[in-house]
């Protein structure tokens, strides 16, 4: 096992993984979840990281920016109680909301399971209920075209969303056939050169642009993207969606990609959940996942 300093000298000498360099084993894994753990309280870029339970860390500033992910809700899958974790989740949003204000949501792919005829009703009888603006972002399994997306949510498949000197780029990440694709790395570069002077750009994206581990084949290497996104300092991290069963970090280089598990479906994480980002006023990000559900619960102790 790493020992503390030799954590810090790995990750001080990483490079930009190319796709040669991804884990041959279980041990490669294991010492990047310890890397993970060290970098992600220690990374510049993060006023701190929060788990799974939701347990805050210590908060020195005010915060400029908050707002919460979710996503794989996976509307009308045969065999799942969809109504319920789409209501579900609604009211834990708006609770989070009533607790501490959020700027605002973004639904990260896989709003429903292989129905794009459905994405209205999702809209319309859930996040409509919702208690401050929403966003939604095509996953494989919502086969919308970027005409349909336009028509149900008023916006383009791929889009950005600017607040103060922050901004949000969301590209899609697969088609009407539910392939896994790289995003469209024009409108990428677009959108990072119009926003190269921001304080904090964050990318989000529902498959996952590297494939860390060779048994993952359902996600996509886009050396190209990733190159692109690593030259613009500003920006501070990306957030995926896709594998349910991951509710953490992982790194390219320093650039964190952070998971939220899921809130639907039929396999994942056993407990439903999302994650709330925040940026304070040194422009320092905290993020953390939530265990919505509380089942079952994480780290509970009494003494």
């Amino acid at each position: 096992m790493l020992r503390v300093p030799d954590i810090f000298k790995y990750l001080r000498g990483r490079k930009i993984p190319p796709k040669r360099s991804i884990m041959k084993s279980r041990r490669d894994f294991l010492k990047l979840g310890l890397t993970m753990s060290a970098s992600a309280v220690l990374a510049p870029a993060f006023a701190g990281v929060k788990t799974a339970d939701g347990l805050p860390g210590p908060q020195g500033a005010n915060t400029r920016l908050r707002f919460l992910l979710a996503s794989d809700g996976h509307y009308a899958q045969p065999g799942t109680n969809y109504a319920k974790t789409h209501q579900d989740i609604v009211n834990w949003i708006n609770q989070e909301h009533a607790t501490s204000k959020l700027d605002f949501v973004v639904f990260n792919g896989d709003n429903v399971h292989d129905r794009p005829d459905l994405l209205k009703e999702v809209r319309d009888t859930y996040f409509r209920q919702l208690n401050m603006p929403f966003y939604a972002l095509p996953g494989n399994h919502d086969h919308a075209d970027t005409a349909l997306w336009k028509q149900v949510f008023g916006y383009e498949d791929n889009y950005s969303i600017e607040h103060a000197d922050t901004a949000l780029v969301l590209g899609n990440t697969s088609n009407t056939k539910g392939d896994y694709l790289c995003p469209d790395i024009n409108f990428l570069k677009r959108e990072f050169e119009k926003y190269k002077a921001k304080k904090v750009v964050l990318v989000v994206l529902h498959i996952p642009i590297y494939q860390w581990l060779k048994e993952e084949d359902f996600y996509t290497t886009c050396t190209e993207v990733l190159n692109l996104i690593h030259s613009y300092r500003n920006i501070k991290a990306v957030f995926h969606g896709h594998d349910h069963s991951m509710d953490g970090v992982r790194y390219t280089d320093r650039l964190p990609h952070f998971f939220d598990g899921h809130y639907g479906g039929s396999w994942g994480t056993e407990y439903y959940g999302y994650r709330i980002v925040e940026i304070d006023d040194r422009y320092k990000l905290s993020t953390w996942q939530v265990n919505a559900s509380q089942s079952p619960v994480l780290n509970k102790t009494t003494l």
